[in-house]
């Protein structure tokens, strides 16, 4: 496996790039004026191959991965973001540091949902498992959207471990955020909670479902029976 270099990647999913996948991702990732993506560029380069091009360049350095993560372009984030997944897990205890590290000394950088779903919780989740569960803290009291998803969405690495006390707690935290995004991943992390302790996540619902957003409420009940889920929805459990 030869070095990579960043220079090198760019010109592959530049290669590999497709203008009308590219129109497709601007609207669906809210790139207009005022949304939440807005001035994000896209190469269109979908998912799988952007995996399947992380997989061909292992090894490429923490540092060029970083310079790739600055990128204007979405694919190249996402890229870098990738890499930073699978050099985490094979890593050592230095090198994992170092990751996360740069992981959050970037996140102005990792500014789409996409981004924060697919790294926060193998990444920050999974760092923060055995040490202070306080920059999940810091995260989701900031200023920053994409900084209040990734506390939430770390959390997951938690959940999967049967680990539902900062989850409920920053869900608590967030439950009346302003931004639908954040809305979105309250009511997936809640509802993944019930997946495995259901009367977890209706202890929490039954203490805050009459003030929860709207989106966030559907989000933790949608696999409920629906005659509970109405009783929710009408603000009628007990």
């Amino acid at each position: 496996m030869t070095a990579a270099t960043a220079a090198a990647v760019r010109a592959e999913l530049r290669r590999l790039g497709n203008a009308a996948i590219a129109a497709h991702a601007r609207g669906f990732f809210k790139t207009g004026k005022g949304e939440y993506g807005e001035g994000d560029k896209f190469l269109g380069v979908r998912v799988p191959v952007v995996r399947k091009l992380v997989r061909r360049h292992r090894g490429l350095t923490l540092s060029r991965a970083l310079a790739l993560l600055r990128s204007a372009f979405h694919e190249e984030r996402l890229f870098a973001l990738l890499w930073l997944v699978q050099a985490y897990q094979r890593g050592s205890e230095e090198e994992r540091r170092k990751i996360y590290t740069g992981y959050l000394n970037n996140t102005r950088h990792i500014n789409n949902w996409d981004l924060v779903d697919v790294t926060a919780h193998h990444i920050v989740g999974a760092h923060l498992a055995g040490r202070s569960r306080k920059p999940l803290y810091r995260l989701a009291k900031s200023k920053s959207l994409w900084e209040r998803r990734i506390a939430m969405m770390a959390t997951f690495y938690l959940i999967r471990k049967d680990d539902f006390t900062d989850a409920l707690k920053i869900a608590r935290m967030l439950r009346d955020d302003r931004e639908d995004l954040i809305h979105k991943s309250v009511g997936w992390m809640l509802r993944e909670i019930g997946k495995r302790d259901l009367a977890a996540e209706e202890k929490f619902l039954r203490q805050h479902h009459k003030k929860m957003p709207r989106t966030m409420l559907r989000y933790a009940i949608e696999k409920f029976p629906e005659r509970k889920r109405r009783q929710y929805l009408r603000g009628m459990a007990g």
